[in-house]
């Protein structure tokens, strides 16, 4: 270890059998008045020569790595702990008068962990209601003139007016709720479609007798990924309605809720009957998705 003249540090040594310990402090006024000038010298060869010795004996590890202490800034002042017994303990850190700033940790959203339930991952589920009217000879031909979608919160996600690709013959308007001044200015339904199916991809979708929605976009919607409220004993159960008993959506929500929908003569609302949907598919969602993960174990 080498010390300079214009040394920043002044180094107090105390050894003893265990330990030494070096007590490093900053330059300055206050810190030259505890060592009197005239001894500073003397102290540190006295020192130096305290630790070369030790470093030959091999009971001081990693003094070597001691170089010049030399700075321009004033730091704080730490202890040093070297133990004898070859063993190096770890340095104290610096006092630290500043106030440190601590890092903010990961948010709510970021450090969450999906349960297995879907309200864990709520924009993967979608339900959906369809609107028809009829086209052709009487009316018997149904064709899409609005389609509703709505999140498992219940958010209209996809709610427009389509225009069929066929003269209306049958407004179908006490059920459907479509009127002529509703199709005047609406979409064309090969770009409704395109639309529709685009946010359907990879999603759950919860319908009521959604053979019907789907037959009316001309689509087929993987099984695993469809649920439909009108086939399931389990919601019958809970309505009182038998088993095998293919019960109308607004039954089942008067039973189950206690609430009417598909109210007035003026029709019925696709995304009032979509909300109902998936609301219906949550009082059994639990028993329901356990139920399906069961049997694809099983097959």
């Amino acid at each position: 270890m080498r010390t300079e003249k214009t040394c920043d540090f002044c180094l107090a040594a105390i050894v003893t059998m265990s330990t030494i310990t070096i007590n490093v402090y900053p330059s300055g006024d206050a810190a030259q008045g505890r060592i009197p000038a005239g001894k500073r010298k003397r102290k540190n060869k006295r020192f130096q020569g305290q630790m070369q010795s030790l470093e030959q004996k091999g009971n001081v590890e990693g003094a070597s790595h001691f170089g010049p202490l030399v700075s321009t800034h004033s730091l704080p002042s730490c202890t040093v702990t070297v133990s004898s017994k070859g063993s190096r303990e770890k340095r104290m850190e610096p006092v630290n008068t500043k106030s440190e700033t601590s890092t903010p940790g990961p948010s709510a959203s970021s450090s969450y962990k999906p349960t297995a339930t879907s309200a864990a991952i709520p924009t993967k589920y979608l339900a959906i209601d369809c609107e028809m009217v009829g086209t052709g000879p009487k009316g018997r031909i149904s064709q899409l003139a609005r389609c509703s979608i709505v999140s498992y919160e219940g958010d209209v996600v996809y709610d427009k007016f389509i225009n069929p690709s066929m003269p209306v013959t049958d407004y179908r308007t006490r059920w459907s709720g479509i009127r002529h001044r509703d199709l005047v200015k609406a979409m064309p339904y090969s770009e409704a479609r395109k639309e529709i199916l685009r946010l359907l991809m990879g999603k759950v979708v919860i319908g009521h007798a959604i053979h019907n929605d789907f037959k009316v976009l001309s689509y087929s919607h993987p099984a695993t990924l469809t649920r439909d409220t009108s086939r399931i004993p389990l919601l019958n159960r809970k309505a009182g309605f038998a088993d095998n008993e293919c019960a109308s959506l607004k039954r089942l929500t008067k039973a189950i809720f206690n609430r009417d929908i598909q109210t007035g003569k003026k029709g019925h609302s696709s995304v009032e009957d979509a909300r109902a949907t998936m609301e219906l598919y949550k009082v059994v969602e639990e028993e329901w998705e356990r139920s399906l993960a069961s049997k694809q174990q099983a097959s």
